[in-house]
C-alpha cells in the first residue's frame, strides 16, 4: 500500500486547480495549522461527508517496560479520534467490494491433478 506524502498530495491539487505549488502549499499549510489550533483547543472538527476529529481524555495507567518488566505509570493524556464520514466510508465500502484484478491468461499456468491417496 503507498504512502502519500503532503509534497505528493500539495503537487496533485496544484494540477488539478491549475494553481503554483506554492499557493496550494500555503493553502494546505493554512488548513492543517487551523486543524491543529482547533483541536488543542478541545473543539470539535466536523467535515460534512469526510469526517469529525475530537479530542477524548484517555485515563491513566499501569504499563509494563517490556525490556525491564518494570511497572511504569502512564498519566492520563489527551488523544484525536476519528469518526469517518458518510462519504468516506461509501467510498472505502465500493473499494472493499470491487472484485481484484484478474491476471491474463496467458500467466496462468495449468497443473496437473494430484494423484488421490487412500487413508486407513
Amino acid at each position: 500500500m503507498p504512502t502519500i506524502t503532503k509534497r505528493e498530495l500539495i503537487e496533485r491539487i496544484a494540477d488539478a486547480t491549475k494553481q503554483s505549488r506554492v499557493e496550494v502549499k500555503v493553502t494546505v499549510q493554512s488548513f492543517l495549522d487551523q486543524v491543529i489550533e482547533e483541536l488543542s483547543k478541545g473543539n470539535r472538527l466536523e467535515l460534512r461527508d469526510f469526517g469529525v476529529f475530537e479530542t477524548k481524555q484517555r485515563a491513566g495507567r499501569t504499563a509494563q517496560n517490556p525490556k525491564t518488566l518494570e511497572r511504569v505509570s502512564v498519566p492520563p493524556r489527551r488523544v484525536v479520534k476519528f469518526k469517518v464520514g458518510r462519504l468516506l466510508q461509501q467510498s472505502l465500502t465500493e473499494s472493499e467490494a470491487a472484485p481484484p484484478k484478474a491476471e491474463p491468461r496467458s500467466s496462468q499456468v495449468e497443473t496437473k491433478p494430484r494423484p488421490k491417496t487412500r487413508r486407513s
